[in-house]
């Protein structure tokens, strides 16, 4: 039994790495932006959830709505100055910029909130409450909430970008933005949009993350964006429903490394990662491209 219970965590984990990874696949499907602030924008989601608590003294889940919306205007506002900025140069200048806007995140982080670990909503019940499946399975219901929020963000995404006007024009811009650009169709602006659903979704992750444990202003570059990319590595680069694959296969890995030894939990879903690198660099659900 403890490997079907190392299996089912492994699932609910891969929730939350699905959710992290998701918006980092959107930037690069549609505006080819490796955004290595990613991580540090998630951490940034829970500093502001936290900040919107203590000045509104709101419950902790109606904080997650304001901070999603705040987090969504930065996107947009980010990506209409500084990205589109570097991407006017080129794709390889933003590597350089989301580089740069990490470190400043970072730092200015730790500037104003100090280095201190926090979490958010300690000593709700709702956080510790769980339910046994089996007499010797015990599932917390906050992992099920993620990972059911990860599927529901995941069928509003894809909704969004086949039913919406704006989905619609985000796919043609994806597809080949200068017929998009002739058809009359403002790219930056749908940029714009893009960011903003990727700036709001790795906020929401990274409030999910700060209920299931701690964070600090230097989990963002040494923990988060390594998981994201091993999402959407794993899954395929620029597929929704692939960052959740990917994130459910590196939670089962890590997971199962973690029965087996303890300090084999990391190990594993990096060897996971490695292995489909080599044999399948496309991604477990993108098609091998045609030469």
């Amino acid at each position: 039994m403890a490997w079907v219970n190392a299996i089912i965590q492994g699932i609910l984990t891969g929730g939350l790495y699905a959710l992290f990874a998701c918006g980092l696949s959107l930037l690069f499907g549609i505006m080819k932006v490796v955004n290595l602030a990613h991580g540090d924008l998630a951490i940034v989601g829970a500093y502001i959830a936290t900040g919107v608590i203590a000045v509104t003294h709101v419950p902790f889940l109606w904080s997650i709505p304001i901070m999603v919306v705040l987090m969504a205007a930065l996107g947009y506002a980010l990506q209409r100055s500084v990205i589109q900025a570097a991407l006017n140069k080129g794709e390889l200048a933003t590597l350089i910029v989301t580089f740069g806007l990490s470190i400043v995140i970072e730092n200015g982080l730790q500037r104003f909130f100090s280095a201190n670990s926090r979490s958010i909503g300690t000593g709700s019940s709702l956080l510790s409450a769980s339910f046994s499946a089996g007499s010797q399975i015990q599932i917390g219901w906050l992992p099920v909430g993620i990972l059911g929020i990860a599927i529901l963000v995941l069928l509003a995404l894809q909704y969004f970008l086949s039913a919406s006007r704006y989905g619609r024009m985000i796919r043609a811009v994806a597809d080949d933005r200068d017929a998009a650009l002739l058809s009359g169709i403002n790219a930056r602006h749908v940029f714009g949009i893009a960011a903003a659903i990727s700036f709001g979704t790795v906020g929401l992750a990274g409030v999910a993350y700060g209920m299931s444990g701690q964070f600090s202003p230097t989990d963002g570059n040494s923990t988060i964006l390594l998981w994201a990319f091993a999402a959407v590595v794993i899954g395929g680069l620029g597929s929704l429903w692939g960052t959740l694959l990917g994130g459910i296969v590196l939670g089962v890995a890590q997971q199962v490394g973690g029965q087996i030894n303890i300090s084999y939990e990391a190990l594993a879903g990096y060897i996971i990662f490695l292995v489909v690198l080599v044999f399948r660099p496309q991604g477990l659900t993108a098609r091998r491209t045609q030469s």
